[in-house]
């Protein structure tokens, strides 16, 4: 129980900085379809994607991506806008064939001990030549998450963080109950933000959600989110629909009179 509590303190407080260390080349290979020969179209991975999954765990304090940025002009612009530092790393048949790995490493341990409030380091890559900066960010102190695709993250990788993403699996719906079709357009946007937010608080194992918490979860992957931009007074009014639609279960703490999620309806 105290751990519960905990733990639900710890996401309203925002408790968690996290700090991404992205191995871009190593998931955008992993994602473009084997075969092809040389000149094969690379597909970019969806980084918005992943950031969105990462904030549902706490504040993205530093965002930073490594490669040779010629190889990917198309992903540049984007990750830009996510707000993503990049360090250009030169071919690596003039710097090597670990460079990025290097700088990447070097980075991570220098915010390792200069930035103490930095609790949580998230490596994407599946490659296992991170797993010695793993076990050094881990031997800190410091919670260690890690990205990668199935298919090309090293056992070795996955098993030493505390906690491991599958690229293939963020994104996939884990049971959230489907908004009606009769539901206005606007209503209907506000409903299903709610309903994946509560599915993400479900994942980070918290059972008791007050309406507190929900709200900054949303915040945090919406900073401008508003309820009464979706034709809604309040946020109460916003989970009492949500009730009344048949989509969740809410009952009124009896301590402070707020309401509090159990779960999904059903």
């Amino acid at each position: 129980m105290a751990e519960r509590k905990g733990r639900e303190a710890a996401v309203v407080d925002n408790a968690h900085s996290l700090a991404v260390f992205i191995d871009y080349e190593n998931l955008a290979l992993g994602i473009t379809p084997k075969g092809g020969g040389k000149r094969k179209t690379v597909v970019n991975p969806d980084m918005r994607m992943v950031l969105e999954r990462l904030v549902e765990k706490g504040k993205l304090v530093a965002k930073r991506a490594y490669s040779d940025w010629q190889r990917f002009p198309d992903a540049v612009g984007k990750l830009h806008e996510l707000g993503i530092e990049l360090t250009e790393i030169p071919d690596r048949g003039r710097t090597g064939k670990n460079s990025a790995d290097i700088h990447l490493a070097v980075d991570a341990m220098e915010l390792c001990h200069t930035k103490d409030y930095i609790d949580t380091f998230v490596v994407v890559s599946g490659d296992s030549d991170f797993s010695p900066l793993v076990s050094k960010l881990k031997e800190n102190g410091k919670t260690v998450i890690g990205v990668g695709m199935r298919d090309s993250t090293s056992d070795l990788l996955a098993a030493n963080c505390d906690e491991f993403i599958y690229y293939e699996d963020i994104g996939k719906p884990a049971g959230a109950p489907v908004v009606p079709d009769a539901v206005p357009g606007e209503k209907r946007k506000a409903l299903e933000l709610l309903l994946e937010t509560i599915e993400a608080l479900q994942r980070e194992n918290i059972e008791r959600m007050h309406a507190s918490l929900v709200k900054d979860t949303i915040r945090r992957k919406q900073p401008q989110f508003s309820e009464s931009s979706y034709g809604y007074r309040s946020f109460n009014q916003l989970l009492e629909d949500a009730q009344g639609l048949g989509l969740i279960t809410i009952y009124k703490d009896a301590r402070s009179g707020t309401w509090v999620v159990e779960g999904f309806a059903g």
